[in-house]
């Protein structure tokens, strides 16, 4: 093994390395805690606003708010002036990615699964995925992006980019590969994610950041404060799904086969979009830490969005809420997976 190669498989710490462990045990701890404690999910549900769960907003601003604290400002602008990042996440994440879940989905719900799930239900699943398919992540792509030391700065302006397409074309692209024309979207849920998920510790790491320089030097700064938040990122994460999988338990145990049969083409479409989009990066030469958050960035989902507009149009019990939520049961495990692949073959763009 060459040292390049050995110095790019050194990208995660211990802690980091075996996160998938801890994922799995946070995941088995939610649903027992659902099952057996239900008076946990019913306090926790008395705080959601517009389908958001307040708690978990609040863990997932600890997540982001560390990556915001890195961020030189002025290095923003230098970001827009680089635009083949933006370009591969905003083509696979707007003209390729919903249509590769429509096809795939489709092919599985449709053909391969045909003996196990209902046409009816089919057409709730492949609803359910298209969704997810035209709702790229806002929030999650910046613990991704940490993971795989990614450039904070031109992550910011790639989810800033993201967002704006998304208040635009995701009703058309739902509409068009749903075949309907009412798609409810509920815009405040989208307009409170942003700001909660984007702004808030946008502003407050950039207040932050200022403050701490001008009083205790740039030094203080990089080599004290920043550390103390070195693992408020993962903790965060794994406090996250503690709270999501509190409320998921009935569907996990109720629907063990439906679940795994919706998990396939879900996880195959992930792979796909990743590859297409790092792929992409490593063959225009971006540097690493553009190319991972660019290939992260559409494999994951904005599952907030989509479990909201699902519910939404088809009601909480309908096959395409149940294809959201299991797109949450397989998101994190897949995201660390890939995030393994991007710090493997960091050498590539050596």
């Amino acid at each position: 093994m060459s040292k390049k190669t050995q110095e790019a498989g050194k990208g995660l710490g211990f802690f980091e390395t075996y996160l998938t462990v801890w994922v799995a045990a946070c995941i088995v701890i939610g649903v027992v805690i659902g099952q057996f404690l239900p008076v946990v999910p019913e306090i926790l549900s008395r705080f959601t606003y517009y389908q958001i769960s307040l708690p978990v907003a609040v863990l997932i601003w600890l997540m982001i708010y560390p990556m915001m604290l890195k961020i030189d400002f002025t290095s923003i602008i230098e970001a827009t002036k680089k635009p083949k990042g933006l370009i591969v996440t905003c083509i696979t994440n707007w003209l390729i990615k919903p249509f590769t879940m429509y096809l795939i989905a489709a092919f599985f719900f449709k053909v391969v699964f045909s003996r196990f799930i209902p046409e009816v239900l089919a057409n709730e699943y492949l609803a359910g995925a298209v969704i997810l398919g035209a709702a790229p992540c806002t929030a999650m792509v910046f613990v991704w992006s940490h993971l795989t030391k990614g450039e904070p700065a031109y992550t910011l302006v790639q989810v800033a980019v993201n967002d704006l397409i998304l208040l635009f074309a995701f009703t058309p692209i739902v509409a068009i590969l749903l075949g309907v024309s009412d798609v409810i979207v509920p815009y405040p849920t989208l307009i409170l994610s942003v700001v909660l998920f984007v702004v808030i510790p946008l502003t407050a790491g950039f207040l932050s950041r200022k403050y701490i320089i001008k009083n205790k030097g740039i030094d203080y700064f990089e080599k004290v404060f920043l550390k103390k938040f070195d693992h408020i990122t993962i903790a965060g994460l794994l406090l996250t799904l503690i709270i999501i999988f509190t409320f998921q338990g009935d569907v996990i145990i109720n629907n063990p086969l439906h679940i795994l049969l919706i998990a396939i083409p879900l996880t195959i479409q992930t792979f796909l979009i990743f590859a297409i989009a790092y792929g992409w990066a490593r063959a225009w030469r971006l540097p690493h830490n553009i190319a991972a958050p660019a290939g992260l960035i559409g494999a994951s989902n904005f599952f907030e969005l989509a479990v909201a507009v699902a519910i939404a149009l088809f009601t909480m019990e309908s096959g395409a809420t149940l294809a959201t939520v299991v797109g949450v049961l397989v998101e994190v495990p897949v995201m660390l997976a890939l995030v393994r692949i991007a710090n493997k073959t960091k050498h590539w763009f050596v």
